[in-house]
């Protein structure tokens, strides 16, 4: 792409003051260092409880059963749960949803986060409970690689990958050997090591695929993976039978759209959006939550709290944490993630869900359409393209400002119209969603001694959010830690004994 075929293109950051603005693509060429803005995530308040500013608590001003912080997936989820109680939630962001948020162009929904479900996990059942009814996808993994197409990379597409002979053998000898191994008889061991262990002695090319795969899924490469989670994947991944996937226009943001339809036509005047929670401080007879709506300080009490924020939010803000319970969710890794969606005017690639791409700024991308794309009367207005583009701990600042970000999605336009013949179009325009924090790393160890920690509930505050619960962040996971917070809060509430942890 150069300037003298298209001098502007449309990028938009989504909820940033300037979205929509065209940029100047030969302007962005220029090295400008990260600054902080405001634009984009609502990180203000955030950032100022990080630092350690101390807000003057008012008054009480209200009393709820549970106040739930946080209204991405396991907030919503967890007062979907309490419909029947006085609930309060609270959400920083403008819009419900979190990590699983759906965005439209032109009446055309695509994903800004979490993908797709399994039918076997829970999720699937919880989305068919709230009445979705879930989407078959139908397709394996594919993988472009020297401008080659791959479809169904670890099945048969291993006799097509463009390498010499040698390199095809090592990946089927990984395959097999990963296979192999008994997860459930080894699963303690295998949480705790890396899954780079797992690659000595065989091609390079192997790694590399992973250190793609690893970074979009669970936020890490090889070296930073519990072993037990990419040798799990590869044996689902590579198995015999397609995977059971299923999810909708607009990714996992469906389920969340349609929690929202359900409880606000009702509960409106209980769920607060944008109001940013500075402090929770438990007693033994409530807990006052302190939170920031517009330029006014709040504060509620409420017998119990459900923490469904990410814990390097959660260790800020509630006081009263212990020493090791603390310490534990400061031990959690978050990576920062852009989500790049290409809209274009044409089709340009309808040949596979979700197709990885080693060796480019972005890790895969999925057609948004796909599960509806064969519906009778049908048509394809736009494809939109969603790429997913994990970045490292040490790129975060990056996303705090515009040109930041808009430099990042520049990146991942130009490695994508250079993947494959046919791919150098220009889209109509570019839509980009930024986290800076967005997606825990599933580390050695995490599952097995950390995780455990995070979750043991205090006297009348409980912890939900997917990094409560593991190994790997999802949907699916979120709903799960919901539900467990909710029924530690209903006991609570009702001076039953906690409910037993099960580790699940």
């Amino acid at each position: 792409m150069t300037t003298n075929r298209r001098d502007f293109i449309k990028f938009v950051v989504a909820g940033s003051v300037a979205a929509g603005c065209p940029v100047d693509l030969s302007l962005l060429a220029a090295e400008t260092p990260p600054v902080p803005s405001v634009e984009g995530e609502d990180n203000r308040i955030c950032h100022q409880v990080r630092d350690g500013k101390i807000f003057t608590r008012p008054p009480v001003s209200a009393r709820h059963d549970v106040v739930i912080v946080g209204g991405g997936v396991s907030g919503m989820t967890a007062a979907y749960l309490l419909r029947g109680r006085d609930f309060l939630l609270l959400e920083k962001e403008p819009h419900w949803g979190g990590n699983a948020y759906l965005m439209e162009y032109q009446g055309n929904a695509y994903a800004t986060g979490s993908a797709f479900i399994e039918k076997s996990e829970y999720g699937y059942s919880f989305a068919k409970e709230i009445g979705l009814e879930p989407l078959a996808v139908n397709d394996r993994d594919s993988t472009i690689i020297k401008g080659e197409w791959i479809p169904n990379t670890w099945a048969e597409g291993l006799d097509k990958l463009p390498y010499a002979a040698t390199v095809r053998e090592g990946f089927k000898k990984f395959k097999k050997d990963m296979l192999a191994i008994d997860l459930e008889k080894r699963a303690n061991e295998l949480f705790n090591v890396p899954f780079s262990d797992f690659m000595k002695g065989y091609p390079a090319e192997v790694k590399q695929w992973w250190d793609t795969y690893g970074p979009s899924n669970w936020g890490a490469a090889t070296e930073d993976t519990a072993a037990a989670l990419g040798i799990g994947e590869m044996q689902e991944i590579g198995g015999d039978t397609v995977p059971g996937f299923y999810t909708w226009p607009g990714g996992l943001g469906a389920i969340t759209k349609k929690l929202a339809e359900i409880l606000q036509p009702k509960f409106a005047d209980r769920m607060q959006a944008g109001a940013t929670t500075v402090a929770v401080v438990p007693d033994n007879k409530e807990a006052q939550i302190t939170y920031m709506q517009g330029a006014e300080l709040k504060t509620v009490a409420a017998k119990t709290v459900i923490m469904a924020t990410p814990k390097f939010i959660t260790r800020r803000i509630v006081q009263g944490l212990s020493e090791k319970q603390s310490d534990a969710m400061h031990q959690i890794r978050y990576i920062p993630y852009a989500v790049v969606n290409l809209i274009f005017d044409k089709p340009v690639f309808n040949k596979s869900y979700d197709t990885w791409c080693p060796g480019n700024t972005f890790t895969d991308f999925i057609v948004a359409d796909w599960t509806i794309r064969n519906q009778p009367g049908y048509q394809q207005k736009y494809n939109i393209l969603t790429c997913y583009t994990p970045m490292s701990e040490d790129d975060r600042g990056y996303l705090l400002t515009e040109s930041g970000t808009r430099k990042k999605a520049v990146s991942v336009l130009s490695d994508f119209q250079k993947l494959f013949p046919g791919s150098n179009v220009d889209p109509v325009e570019v839509h980009i969603y930024r986290r800076g924090h967005p997606l825990y790393m599933s580390t050695p160890g995490l599952y097995t001694k950390v995780q455990p920690l995070v979750r043991e509930p205090m006297d009348r505050v409980f912890f939900a959010n997917t990094d409560s619960e593991g190994p790997e962040s999802t949907t699916s996971k979120a709903i799960m830690a919901a539900r467990r917070a909710v029924k530690e809060a209903e006991s609570r509430l009702a001076g039953k004994p906690m409910p037993k942890h099960t580790g699940q």
